[in-house]
């Protein structure tokens, strides 16, 4: 019996708005028994309707997938989703709310895709988690380290399936690149180099005027109310991505947004999916947004700059890889090249020519999904762990956050990624979280 069977609708509501930390931290590989029939139709909830989530959104429901709620605090986005899902069956059936609460509670649901703001993923996740829902989440996973923490926790802890929206693991380039990093191809790696934009800023944005049809309280949620901006919400059937995520109390700069992308495939190179860096090092000017460094136990250096996406270096090659685009070099000679404006070959072409001359018998073979929605899908029904699990989508964020850090503090800073906490007398915990607005907690 799933929990909220136990308690009453008021009470769930009022529960649900506080997530506090339950049970100890365990994170085996261990498969789970199956709770779904293989062939039954899932049921899901939608949390968050925006860009990214309408994209989404038409991806589960190409994937044979029962959408049964949608949530957003625009009306006009929440109305616009219903009406796209109920035009698919052709009925009216679809609930909307404005509530996420609202998608927990219901036990038709089995599972919940959360597409919101950073600031607004940990809070519906782990309510979702705990209610024995299995769960799609973008990235970054979490806005912070803590609540990265508990969502290991929860996952374990009730048994759920979680993939993380790092989708990049689902493209041949970058999988192929980092078999070829995993074994041996470019010999031992020394460096990584990874691109992507700024940290984040403290939100200073002009207050607007705020017009009907918007949740703008439940929308600022756990962070800090101020006065309605559209930098960060634009109203209605907005085209584009809103640049929320360019402020730390609601994402995490280009850190987070993109730099969740790029550390992710850097980690899954390198070998470090259930592990992180040791060190972080501050960049050398203290208004600096790129120079800092991710620092492995085994030497390897991690730095953020500008360049081509993602680049393993080793001391007999290099691998770069970004999308649609990678490049090999083994012992001083091109052996794959696509940059994007060649127009005798492809990258799949030269990802091809890789693996032919490399991988034939490769003794480190990497997890292989073609499509990111179905590979979560096949693995709700399985129980399998899907290849950008909680395990992964935490510690790639955790990575971001800890780059975060750095530069809002000018900080140098041990870390143990096997304990989530600060060593030798470095760091502050205090930055490992948030202050929370109530009633919202983590």
């Amino acid at each position: 019996m799933k929990a909220t069977a136990q308690i009453s609708r008021r009470n769930f509501l009022k529960a649900a708005a506080t997530v506090s930390a339950a049970g100890p931290l365990l994170l085996p590989g261990r498969l789970w028994s199956a709770e779904t029939p293989a062939n039954s139709r899932i049921g899901m909830g939608f949390i968050g309707m925006g860009t990214q989530s309408r994209g989404l959104l038409g991806g589960f429901l190409s994937r044979g997938t029962q959408v049964l709620a949608v949530c957003d605090v625009d009306t006009n986005r929440r109305d616009d989703a219903k009406r796209k899902v109920d035009k698919q069956y052709g009925n009216t059936a679809c609930a909307a709310y404005s509530d996420f609460r609202e998608i927990i509670e219901r036990k038709d649901i089995d599972a919940v895709c959360i597409a919101t703001p950073d600031h607004w993923h940990a809070i519906p996740m782990l309510a979702a988690l705990r209610a024995g829902k299995d769960v799609y989440c973008e990235k970054p996973l979490t806005h912070n380290i803590r609540e990265a923490v508990e969502v290991l926790k929860a996952v374990d802890a009730n048994r759920r399936v979680l993939q993380t929206g790092s989708m990049q693991r689902s493209s041949n380039e970058f999988r192929v690149a980092c078999e070829l990093v995993r074994n041996g191809v470019i010999g031992k790696v020394t460096r990584v180099a990874c691109s992507f934009g700024d940290p984040g800023l403290p939100c200073d944005l002009a207050e607007e005027a705020a017009e009907p049809g918007l949740d703008w309280d439940r929308w600022c949620g756990p962070a800090p109310l101020r006065g309605y901006s559209s930098v960060l919400c634009p109203r209605g059937i907005h085209q584009g991505f809103p640049a929320w995520r360019n402020y730390r109390e609601y994402g995490s700069g280009g850190v987070g947004d993109w730099g969740a992308h790029h550390l992710d495939i850097a980690q899954w190179g390198l070998g470090m999916d259930a592990s992180g860096p040791v060190e972080v090092k501050a960049a050398g000017d203290r208004n600096a947004k790129r120079g800092a460094k991710l620092v492995y136990a085994d030497g390897v250096t991690l730095d953020h700059g500008d360049g081509f996406g993602i680049e393993f270096f080793g001391d007999g090659g290099v691998v770069s890889v970004n999308r649609g685009r990678f490049v090999v070099v083994v012992d001083g000679k091109t052996i794959a090249s696509y940059k994007g404006k060649e127009t005798d070959t492809s990258c799949t072409a030269e990802v091809r020519k890789a693996e032919a001359l490399y991988l034939k018998d490769a003794k480190v073979r990497l997890y292989v999904s073609n499509n990111h929605i179905a590979d979560f899908m096949d693995c709700v029904k399985s129980r399998r762990k899907p290849i950008t699990s909680e395990q992964v989508g935490a510690r790639s964020a955790i990575c971001c956050h800890l780059l975060n850090q750095s530069y809002y503090h000018h900080a140098s800073f041990g870390w143990d990624p096997a304990r989530f906490e600060f060593t030798g007398g470095t760091g502050d915990p205090k930055w490992l979280t948030r202050d929370y607005r109530a009633p919202w907690a983590v």
